[in-house]
């Protein structure tokens, strides 16, 4: 009989394999954040360094302007001109004091919309990009679910405010954030601190609302979006780059606004002090059985700094890189390479399966008439047979 103590440490060697894309080994308390939900990952490899229940579906309030930006960056021509509609200008909360009948750039709506988190561009720009708020929700969360692959969001409305069924998660707008940081436009939006603003009825300079992109109280800060309404609590989600890697964290759910900064600092001194992400520089890679494969991008890995990793292709094509430790740091696809050899074994294999077919239609056809034949070749014999 197998001793307890080694069929617990079975169990436990297995259940911690099915966990790949989480390279660390800590607990999701060990940080002791005061956020309900939360997570940390590379912005280049999207690999999760920490996470605290990211995948739960919570309200986001305003950090929802980070997925309308890139969905209108996307989606619409920046240097259109859109017509401020009064359910716009009357819309509740943070707002950029648009007018009716006011006529503004897109750019500039999304500049309002990401740094002074104004509702009335949100709205504004569903209405120029979908004809009405119902359809742009339609639109926004096909986007959201096709193109960027959330799993578990459902935005209502563009700009964030309250809604039972308005909901995302750590993880979700942690991935949404990793697309938007690849479209210049949107990374230079994200990262203005203030910006002069000139309109019908408001003349001012707008100034980010995140504390740590005004007033560069962290090292390395590249954007952020902050958000809150009564019902989801405070809310943050920020960018930030030191020389070895490129974090994003997000936190959701705090009852005081300083819990969200407290708690990005801990996420972001935790990742910088401990992991470093690394590029794979060749194209080619090559199995046991040398079969040779591609891929079309960088291969980008988080892992603990100075960890010596290990790389092997698997026969499915699959490239798998472990760390020092064993554990499983990230799998990726790769593409096989046609050689000449390759080609002529793959012909000869399709031409030996189509023979095979041939063969086998050739029996299926035989077959039967060979039994009816015998059967009636039978039928004669046995009425020959009683003649005599």
């Amino acid at each position: 009989m197998i001793n307890k103590s080694v069929a617990f440490l079975m169990i436990f060697t297995i259940c911690l394999s099915l966990y790949p894309n989480i390279i660390r080994a800590n607990s999701s308390d060990d940080l002791q954040l005061i956020s309900q939900s939360a997570i940390l990952i590379d912005e280049k490899s999207g690999q999760v360094i920490y996470e605290k229940n990211s995948q739960e579906p919570l309200a986001p309030a305003s950090i929802t302007k980070i997925a309308t930006a890139i969905y209108a960056i996307e989606k619409g021509n920046l240097n259109d001109i859109v017509t401020v509609s009064e359910e716009a200008r009357y819309v509740d909360g943070t707002r950029v004091y648009l007018e009716p009948g006011e006529q503004v750039p897109l750019k500039k709506l999304v500049q309002g919309l990401l740094i002074n988190s104004g509702n009335d561009a949100g709205v504004a720009i569903a209405e120029h990009l979908s004809g009405t708020l119902e359809q742009f929700v339609i639109d926004f969360n096909d986007y959201l679910k096709q193109t960027i692959g959330v799993k578990k969001t459902h935005f209502s409305n563009p700009h964030g405010l309250f809604h039972p069924e308005h909901v995302t998660t750590a993880a979700d707008m942690a991935k949404i954030t990793q697309y938007a940081m690849k479209n210049d436009v949107f990374r230079e939006i994200f990262n203005t601190k203030e910006l002069p603003w000139k309109g019908e009825s408001w003349d001012t300079t707008i100034i980010n609302h995140h504390l740590m992109v005004r007033d560069s109280s962290y090292e390395g800060i590249t954007g952020g979006k902050n958000g809150f309404v009564n019902e989801s609590g405070f809310t943050l989600v920020t960018t930030a780059e030191q020389e070895n890697i490129s974090l994003i964290a997000v936190v959701l759910n705090t009852m005081y606004d300083h819990q969200t900064y407290e708690d990005t600092t801990k996420l972001f001194d935790y990742g910088f002090q401990q992991f470093e992400t690394e590029m794979i520089a060749t194209k080619q890679f090559e199995d046991e059985n040398n079969k040779q494969y591609t891929v079309n991008e960088d291969v980008m890995f988080t892992k603990k700094i100075g960890e010596v990793t290990n790389q092997k292709v698997l026969p499915s094509g699959k490239l798998v890189i472990t760390g020092e430790d064993g554990r499983t740091i990230m799998t990726k696809p790769l593409t096989l390479i046609e050689t000449e050899e390759a080609s002529k074994k793959l012909k000869s294999e399709q031409v030996t399966a189509e023979n095979q077919k041939e063969t086998e239609d050739h029996l299926r056809f035989i077959v039967p008439i060979s039994l009816v034949i015998a059967f009636l070749l039978a039928g004669v014999f046995f009425t020959q047979t009683r003649r005599l």
